[in-house]
């Protein structure tokens, strides 16, 4: 950043990460003829697909993540008015969601070792409008399902699992399918499985038809329209991709983990780095990023923002924090049950310091060897040890 040679010159692995396979699905699709669901057959075989790996009774492809959650909401029956629990520390589109069906998140605090929704948290902030519980499987790692679900379950409450970051993850070495909620994930650019864009829903088998006539306009399999809804399909050509890409995710998934470990460990020997930490019930991680906080007490007076803008400098990848939701406008924005920032806040304090002093690097740097590992290390290292200790610690 002053002028100095970069710790890394030569670019990480790239993302996504296609070959002649991706291109030769494209082709089948474009050569089949129907690029929509409706007499097309990769969508209903990524579906399949899809379900089996993450060992759940179905699958529903759907344009994007963010239409996955409202299409999960919507089949609970979520209707104005109603609260959802949210982690306070997550992608805004978790609340957004919320929103988007006329209801209202109730953001809770996240666990400051996972970085996931905290379930001592949920009995405090519930109410009697309380309808559903989104716990976020950040950075891949499963929230503490064990603990969710047995709060959830007496009280009637429906638990719906964002796995926007977490596809193939595994809970006590059961796929997210067999957790007895529904799942959301993305297909966003930078996700572990991506077509660009595109979601998908785990289902109860008994929810499936539901959930397939919802996300078609409302379409009985008669094609008779009988309910209010939307189009959320998915095209013959997002899929054919996906399904190219699903067959690269274990290899990939164990790859990550392997990088993973080494790179954590050589970060937590850096004075003032706190990565995020492990739960050895989540079996299998897929490390869609690799998080960690800059300890104020060991870094006071240190900006999050400049160590990210010196990291880039340097040839690393890295990014600050999601803000707290509540931090956000588009939270502001919406209907919150005339909440005020600051009382969420208060109760909040992991997720305060997640937005405020959180650094994430990418799952493709973890696509690399140990070189790829040790720039990382070494370019922190340096940047923490020579940049000035100004801006009272906030980003």
């Amino acid at each position: 950043m002053n002028g100095g040679p970069r710790v890394r010159t030569a670019p990480f692995p790239v993302w996504p990460q296609f070959d002649d396979s991706e291109r030769e699905a494209l082709v089948r699709a474009l050569d089949h003829g129907s690029w929509c669901r409706y007499g097309g057959v990769e969508v209903d075989a990524f579906e399949g697909e899809f379900a089996k790996y993450h060992h759940a009774a179905g699958a529903l492809a759907v344009t994007n993540g963010s239409h996955a959650l409202e299409l999960a909401l919507e089949l609970i029956g979520l209707r104005p008015g109603d609260e959802v629990i949210v982690p306070a520390y997550t992608f805004i589109a978790t609340s957004t969601a919320v929103h988007r069906r006329g209801g209202i998140p109730v953001p809770v605090d996240v666990d400051p070792v996972t970085h996931c929704l905290d379930p001592a948290g949920l009995e405090a902030v519930a109410t009697d409008r309380t309808r559903a519980v989104i716990p976020v499987h950040m950075g891949g790692l499963v929230a503490d399902m064990d603990a969710i679900n047995a709060w959830a379950e007496p009280r009637g409450i429906p638990v719906i699992q964002d796995a926007a970051h977490a596809h193939g993850a595994m809970w006590r070495d059961r796929g997210l399918g067999e957790l007895s909620t529904m799942a959301t994930f993305s297909f966003q650019k930078s996700k572990v499985v991506t077509a660009g864009e595109g979601g998908a829903l785990l289902l109860p088998g008994e929810l499936y038809g539901e959930a397939f006539s919802r996300h078609s306009c409302g379409r009985a399999p008669d094609l008779s329209l009988r309910t209010a809804s939307s189009n959320f399909r998915l095209s013959e050509f997002s899929a054919a991709v996906l399904r190219v890409q699903l067959g690269r995710l274990a290899e990939q998934t164990a790859r990550r983990e392997r990088r993973h470990e080494e790179l954590t460990a050589v970060l937590a020997g850096i004075p003032g780095v706190i990565p995020q930490g492990r739960d050895e019930r989540c079996t299998v991680n897929p490390h869609y990023m690799t998080s960690f906080v800059l300890d104020p007490g060991e870094l006071a007076g240190l900006s999050r923002d400049t160590v990210v803008q010196a990291l880039l400098a340097e040839g690393i990848p890295a990014f600050g924090s999601y803000p707290a939701i509540y931090r956000t406008e588009a939270f502001r924005a919406a209907e919150n049950g005339a909440v005020r920032v600051e009382d969420i806040a208060r109760r909040c304090p992991n997720a305060e310091e997640l937005g405020a002093r959180g650094i994430m690097i990418p799952h493709q740097v973890l696509l690399g060897g140990h070189r790829e590992i040790d720039d990382v290390a070494k370019a922190l290292a340096k940047v923490l040890a020579q940049l000035p200790r100004t801006g009272g610690g906030q980003p």
